[in-house]
C-alpha cells in the first residue's frame, strides 16, 4: 500500500500526517509531496525522516492512494495525472465536488456509493461536513424541507497566513493581510470571494454540497457565513424545517446514536459545543437542541467540529480507510 500525501507541508497536510499516525493507517511506502520550493525538505514521521518530493516523482511511483490538499488548481492539473497511473485520488480542494462525474463523500453517509472505478473522489467542504454529519440521520427520519444555517469559522480555515495576521495583532506588530481588515476583536461576514448572486462562494458550497450528499436538491438551504478570530473549530448555527413533526428528545436519541456525532446539551451545567473543546477531536458535536416556536416543525441546533480533522484531514483518511477494508484500491 504505496500512499502519497500531497500538500504536505501545508496546514492539512500537517493534520493528515499527525491523524495517519494516530489511527495506525496502513502503507508499506509513504511520499510525502509539495511545491518546488518545498522539494528536498526533511518531515519525520513515526521517528522516520521523509524527504519530501515533486508531483512528477510522486506521480512516477504510482502510489495505491493519494490523499491530496494542495488547492484546487494544483487538483485539477495532477490529479488526473495520478488517477491515469491508477492511483485513487482523495481531493481536499473545492476541484471535484460539484462534477457529476465525481463522488463527493462523508465515510458515515455515503461511502458505500464508492467503487473501484472511483479514482477521484471528493472530500466536501469543512462547513459542510459538520453540518450533514447531523442533517443526514434526520432527514432520513422526518424529511427536511429548508435549512438556515449561520456560520463562525475558525481563522485555521484560510490558512497560516490567516493564523499569523491574528498572532501579528495580538502582538501589536504590522504583517501581511490575509483579509481585507483587521480580524483580532472583529467578525468579517466574507468567507472565500463573492459570487453575482452576492453570496459567498463558501456560502454557495453550503447550499450546493448539502444536496449532493444528501441527494436530495429539493432542500432549500440558505447560507451566511463569517471569519471570527478563533481557532479549534468551526461553529455554526443551523435552523431546520422539516416536513414531518419531531419529538425533540427523540432527535437528541437519533443523533446520541450517530457514528461520529456527540450531543453535549446539558443546559442546567451549561454544557454545550464550543470550538475550544473541539480542538483536536475527530467528532462533530451538537448541542442548543431547541424547537423552533415560530415555524411549524423548525429545529434550531448548534454544531462545533475541528475544521482541520474531520472537516478535512480526518475525512479524507477516513475515505481511504473505507477504500481499502473494502477492497476498492
Amino acid at each position: 500500500m504505496k500512499v502519497a500525501v500531497v500538500g504536505a507541508t501545508g496546514m492539512v497536510g500537517e493534520v493528515m500526517l499527525k491523524v495517519l499516525e494516530e489511527r495506525n493507517f496502513p502503507f508499506t511506502e509513504l511520499m510525502l509531496v509539495a511545491s518546488e520550493k518545498s522539494i528536498g525538505k526533511t518531515i519525520g514521521f513515526k521517528g522516520k525522516d521523509y524527504k519530501v518530493i515533486g508531483l512528477e516523482e510522486a506521480v512516477s511511483k504510482k502510489p495505491d492512494i493519494a490523499l491530496f490538499s494542495a488547492g484546487g488548481g494544483t487538483s485539477l492539473d495532477w490529479a488526473p495525472k495520478f488517477a491515469e497511473v491508477g492511483t485513487t485520488v482523495i481531493d481536499n480542494s473545492s476541484a471535484w465536488r460539484m462534477d457529476q462525474t465525481k463522488k463527493l463523500v462523508v465515510p458515515e453517509i455515503n461511502a458505500a456509493q464508492l467503487t473501484k472505478d472511483d479514482k477521484i473522489i471528493a472530500n466536501p467542504n469543512c462547513s459542510t461536513i459538520q453540518m450533514v454529519m447531523v442533517l443526514a440521520p434526520l432527514h432520513k427520519k422526518y424529511k427536511i424541507k429548508r435549512i438556515v444555517v449561520s456560520t463562525y469559522q475558525s481563522i485555521t480555515g484560510t490558512g497560516l497566513k490567516a493564523v499569523k495576521q491574528l498572532e501579528n495583532e495580538l502582538a501589536g506588530v504590522k504583517g501581511e493581510m490575509a483579509y481585507h481588515y483587521p480580524i483580532h476583536k472583529n467578525a468579517i461576514p466574507h468567507c472565500d470571494v463573492f459570487e453575482e448572486n452576492g453570496y459567498t462562494k463558501e456560502e454557495m458550497k453550503l447550499v450546493r454540497e448539502t444536496q449532493k450528499i444528501l441527494n436530495d436538491k429539493t432542500i432549500a438551504v440558505t447560507a451566511t457565513a463569517v471569519r471570527i478570530p478563533t481557532s479549534g473549530g468551526h461553529s455554526e448555527a443551523v435552523n431546520i424545517e422539516f416536513e414531518n413533526d419531531f419529538d425533540v428528545n427523540e432527535i437528541r436519541q437519533i443523533l446520541s446514536n450517530t457514528e461520529g456525532v456527540i450531543v453535549q446539551d446539558n443546559l442546567d451545567v451549561n454544557v454545550y459545543p464550543m470550538p475550544i473543546y473541539a480542538n483536536g477531536k475527530d467528532d462533530v458535536f451538537v448541542g442548543r437542541i431547541r424547537r423552533d416556536g415560530s415555524q411549524p416543525n423548525s429545529l434550531n441546533l448548534w454544531i462545533v467540529s475541528d475544521n482541520l480533522r474531520k472537516g478535512a484531514a480526518t475525512n479524507t483518511i477516513q475515505i481511504a480507510e473505507y477504500l481499502i477494508a473494502n477492497k476498492l484500491v
